[in-house]
């Protein structure tokens, strides 16, 4: 039975049924060329005859450039690709939706297409140990969506999207974050956890997350207590209802650190997503292994969703260093106005100066550099002719002193 509901959602998927009745938002009974033509597209959508339902359409399109179905016909176009579905129709209706609000950004479908196009990543969404690109995508997009219309209906369905795409995300770190404290790479463990909490604080494993993120610098020098004692604190702090919030005082006892009142705000929302988690079903649980998703029940179904992506922390083993004395401020450059001042002078690109052992020889004089050769820089050859003008010098005193003696 559980393998019949199993092939029928998957038959579904694929296209196979698709009998869904598109909603026609003009049902005006006239016989417009444009409104038959409008009409018969609709209905071939409907009996998933996606291809003659676009070749309607486009004629409708540019045949009738001024009708009042235009809008309603480049949207069906999209819908027809969404409905096909499969790698190649998702692209086609992500484009498509990306047209539609291009030229018709003030319409209450614009906010539809935006949700659509997260709705195509949010569908191709990988398990969290796995490639997260859909999931970043579907991130994005429930974002753009819920800053450029905030105020449609569409907007809170995408906000609690957004809380059920940043659990996957936030699960993909924490497991990262959790092998690297298995392994006992304590300063990469602890800048993933930390990294983990603070962008995606509404992560149902935030907890877990600062538990280990406090475990992992308790192997660390001792210089690294104070940042224990912080992932602790938070967990008495922002998660109070937390399993762990016992254990995380009497650490904190140990460690002669202050232990903080819960905040009463964390302490509500807790209570809230006590009260409202989704359980998985039986069918669910038992085919979590071989479906291609991931788990969403345990996101959060309250709080504001991480809207900005933080910078990526400076690992605990790097210092940080001290300001450079001297100059701080900023460098700037401005136009000059005075144009008269820079005609007058000469242009210096014009005569590049040249270097200076060509600027020597063109003058007919030798470099300094040259002419103050250093002694231990000189030739063998050199060293012998200083040698022998010596010698020579030295003998000839000799015979100048034997003619005087005479």
């Amino acid at each position: 039975m559980v393998l019949g509901v199993v092939l029928l959602a998957d038959v579904s998927d694929a296209g196979i049924i698709r009998r869904k009745k598109y909603e026609n938002p003009i049902t005006k009974d006239t016989q417009q060329p444009d409104k038959v033509l409008f009409d018969k597209a609709i209905k071939d959508i409907e009996r998933s005859r996606f291809e003659v339902a676009r070749i309607t359409l486009n004629t409708l399109v540019n045949t009738y450039d001024t009708s009042e179905y235009l809008a309603k016909a480049k949207l069906a176009i999209a819908d027809s690709w969404f409905r096909e579905g499969g790698a190649h129709g998702l692209a086609q209706a992500e484009a498509e939706y990306k047209d539609f609000i291009l030229f018709y950004p003030t319409l209450e479908e614009s906010a539809e297409s935006q949700e659509k196009i997260c709705m195509i990543h949010y569908r191709q969404m990988e398990k969290a140990d796995r490639d997260p690109n859909q999931s970043l995508r579907a991130e994005q997009e429930c974002r753009t969506l819920l800053t450029q219309f905030p105020n449609s209906k569409f907007a809170p369905i995408a906000e609690q999207r957004l809380r059920e795409i940043q659990e996957v995300l936030a699960e993909g770190e924490y497991r990262a974050g959790f092998f690297y404290n298995k392994k006992g790479s304590n300063v990469s463990a602890t800048n993933r956890m930390k990294g983990l909490v603070e962008q995606y604080p509404l992560y149902s494993g935030a907890d877990m997350a600062l538990w280990k993120e406090a475990d992992s610098y308790s192997k660390m020098p001792k210089q690294f207590r104070k940042d224990q004692g912080e992932a602790l604190q938070r967990i008495v702090r922002d998660y109070p209802l937390s399993p762990l919030a016992d254990a995380a005082k009497k650490k904190l006892a140990e460690l002669e650190m202050p232990i903080p009142e819960p905040d009463q705000v964390a302490l509500a929302r807790m209570k809230y997503e006590q009260e409202n988690r989704t359980k998985p079903g039986m069918v669910k649980g038992s085919m979590g292994l071989i479906r291609r998703g991931p788990d969403t029940y345990m996101a959060a179904k309250s709080g504001t969703p991480a809207m900005k992506t933080t910078k990526a922390l400076m690992p605990a083993s790097i210092p940080i260093a001290a300001p450079a004395a001297g100059f701080s401020g900023d460098v700037t450059a401005t136009a000059s106005g005075d144009t008269a001042s820079l005609e007058g002078k000469k242009d210096d690109r014009l005569n590049p100066p040249k270097p200076a052992g060509e600027a020597a020889a063109a003058d007919g004089t030798k470099p300094a550099d040259a002419a103050a050769k250093p002694a231990e820089e000189k030739s063998s050859a050199d060293k012998a002719v200083e040698n022998a003008t010596a010698a020579k010098s030295g003998k000839k005193k000799k015979n100048n002193k034997k003619t005087t003696q005479q």
